[in-house]
């Protein structure tokens, strides 16, 4: 199946590599560049499924980059700006932005808005994923294992799916961590085992074997 692609521009290096780095372990092909112009270059090159469109940026910022975006091609774009109020947040939908968040993100939030956005326009192939005997269906967030229902929270949905994407190899707590939770997360350091527990729990209830698996010293995996 071919990967969707997605580029992202953001003048913060930070946010970019987080970013390239979520997104790609998200199962999204990414690139990126730091300043309107250069972005604008780049989309026109590749032709991704998706922007996200920083708006402070040196040179031409996320506005102009959105209008020249929407007036040449067919792309669905979601701003990402620190700026929290109304005025900013109608501006950048009047200049064809798709979506909008708000600075700081859940990576969370950002990935599910991703998912909606792509379903919304046709762009979103693999809204179902099955391993085993296990399936998550992300547009109706529905999980079941071997036809049996599993009732799930958004946040265990979101680790699970995390999971789905990258059957059979060992994620690390701090790449889960900033991929479920966003990379700004301070909440209880012990959070991810806890919500381990909880989707161990589940998958579990009805005698059948475990999925996820702990690596000590590494972090988790989902396999046979």
């Amino acid at each position: 199946m071919q990967k969707r692609k997605i580029i992202v521009i953001d003048d913060d290096q930070k946010i970019r590599t987080m970013l390239e780095r979520n997104l790609i372990y998200a199962g999204y092909e990414v690139f990126s560049a730091a300043k309107g112009i250069e972005g604008w270059e780049l989309v026109q090159k590749e032709k991704p499924h998706l922007v996200i469109l920083d708006i402070m940026m040196p040179e031409m910022d996320g506005y102009e980059v959105c209008q020249y975006l929407k007036q040449s091609m067919d792309v669905t774009v979601l701003m990402l700006t620190a700026k929290d109020d109304v005025k900013a947040r109608v501006q950048g939908l009047d200049c064809g932005a798709d979506d909008y968040l708000i600075k700081p993100f859940a990576m969370e939030e950002l990935l599910a808005r991703i998912r909606a956005l792509m379903r919304r326009f046709g762009n979103d192939s693999s809204t179902v994923l099955e391993f085993a005997d296990l399936t998550t269906d992300s547009i109706t967030y529905q999980a079941s294992r071997n036809g049996r229902k599993i009732e799930l929270t958004s946040r265990e949905f979101e680790l699970l799916s995390y999971f789905m994407r990258h059957p059979r190899q060992v994620l690390s707590r701090e790449k889960i961590m900033d991929a479920v939770w966003g990379f700004d997360y301070e909440g209880e350091s012990n959070v991810l085992e806890v919500y381990i527990g909880y989707l161990r729990s589940k998958l579990e209830e009805a005698g059948e074997k475990r999925l996820i698996h702990t690596m000590r010293g590494v972090g988790y995996v989902l396999k046979e």
